[in-house]
């Protein structure tokens, strides 16, 4: 039985079925084009981090490079500076050294002696002692000599000799009263009683380096040092560094010598007498309390009473609350900590430790070197860490800035105050 045939779709149905495949179609072609363009976007995206991360790679690689130099120059710049301290000492050293003389018993009362007859006989004294830096001709000078005599005990006088007039009335009292000037009293009977000719003139420090020749000769720590110990590079005390010192001056003239200039000319124009002291860090603290005072005079006069600081890496008031011994001692705290303190791995301040640096340069380290010393003349870019958990050459990368005032990285952040 033949099945009946299917009734025929409407005509009206036909275009409807037409339209609507059409639109599948273009809704599948549009489907396609935005599948192959988040395909290019895909591929466009993928290079585009590819070239930002090669950008950011060089970028680092960049700032290592120049991280590194600038490193490199900081190194170079500290070997430069210990060779400008070396030929410093070797032109010092190359200067001719005066004779000495016995300064026996007989000479002794033949001193006394001459005090006693005045300005003139006071004269003597002093160009007997060789220690007034004069100008090669006797009798002018034996007239200046004499002149500073008849001063007496003025404060207000400066002798040519490296001893701080103002100081020694001060820390002896008994002088002003006697009326004799303080050179004078010195030379006569100051040195056999133990005195000091000022803050920064350490006997027993100098005679630490000249012993030998000091007992032989019975010449006061003074003498020995403007006849000969100035010419050797012997340091008068343990805050001034010959070497350091001189290599921020031009050239002594004839017949000068580094603690002399210091006191009359260094001192007044910010030079800095030893690489631990920096004068404009401690004029800042003292202001107008240093009364035309050089810096460091004016500290080892009393500044560290007060809780003054001599540089960002070391705490007076830190160092005597931690070590309680220095003041034992009778030093004031950054004589003790260069003196002895550093020698025995003792911290200068909170922002420097002492065993860990030394730990650090291992065998590098001179023996005998104060650590916070090596720090500053070049140490500070040999070690990876200076303290703990604080690496130079990552603060180096941030503070670039370094590389031109030659400030180390732990002055820098104790300047900053850890910040």
């Amino acid at each position: 039985m033949t099945p009946a045939p299917k009734p025929a779709a409407p005509a009206s149905q036909a275009p409807v079925a037409e339209t609507e495949a059409a639109g599948h179609a273009a809704l599948l072609e549009k489907a396609r084009a935005v599948t192959r363009k988040v395909a290019r976007l895909k591929r466009d995206f993928a290079g585009a981090h590819r070239l930002a991360h090669d950008a950011q790679m060089r970028e680092a690689l960049v700032r290592t490079e120049l991280t590194l130099a600038l490193h490199e120059s900081l190194v170079a710049r500290s070997e430069l500076q210990a060779k400008l301290r070396e030929q410093a000492l070797a032109a010092l050293r190359a200067r001719p050294e005066r004779r000495l003389r016995r300064h026996n018993r007989l000479s002794r009362m033949l001193d006394k002696a001459l005090a006693r007859l005045g300005s003139v006989g006071q004269a003597l004294v002093i160009a007997r002692s060789g220690v007034w830096r004069g100008t090669g001709r006797p009798l002018h000078d034996l007239r200046h000599m004499a002149a500073y005599a008849r001063r007496r005990a003025r404060a207000d006088v400066t002798p040519l000799a490296p001893v701080d007039q103002r100081w020694y009335l001060d820390a002896y009292p008994d002088v002003g009263a006697a009326r004799t000037a303080p050179l004078v009293h010195y030379l006569v009977s100051g040195d056999r009683e133990r005195r000091r000719p000022g803050p920064l003139f350490d006997p027993q420090w100098y005679a630490r380096q000249a012993g030998a020749e000091l007992g032989a000769t019975g010449l006061s720590p003074l003498e020995h040092y403007r006849r000969v110990g100035a010419v050797r590079g012997l340091s008068p005390h343990p805050a001034f560094d010959v070497g350091h010192y001189l290599s921020q001056v031009p050239a002594l003239e004839p017949g000068d010598d580094p603690l002399s200039h210091y006191m009359r000319e260094g001192g007044f124009i910010g030079l800095s007498p030893h690489p631990a002291f920096d004068p404009a860090w401690y004029q800042r603290q003292a202001g107008e309390a240093m009364a035309g005072r050089p810096a460091l005079l004016h500290y080892l006069g009393g500044g560290w009473k007060d809780g003054l600081s001599p540089h960002p890496l070391f705490d007076p008031r830190w160092y005597q609350e931690h070590y309680p011994m220095a003041a034992e001692t009778g030093l004031d705290p950054f004589t003790h900590f260069l003196a002895f303190g550093g020698a025995e791995r003792l911290s200068p301040g909170p922002w420097f430790d002492g065993a860990h640096y030394v730990e650090s340069r291992g065998a590098a380290l001179a023996p005998g070197a104060n650590p916070l010393v090596d720090y500053l003349t070049g140490g500070a870019w040999a070690v990876a860490e200076a303290r703990p958990g604080f690496p130079t050459v990552a603060y180096l990368a941030s503070r670039p800035e370094l590389a031109r005032t030659g400030v180390t990285p732990l002055e820098h952040w104790a300047r900053r105050a850890g910040r």
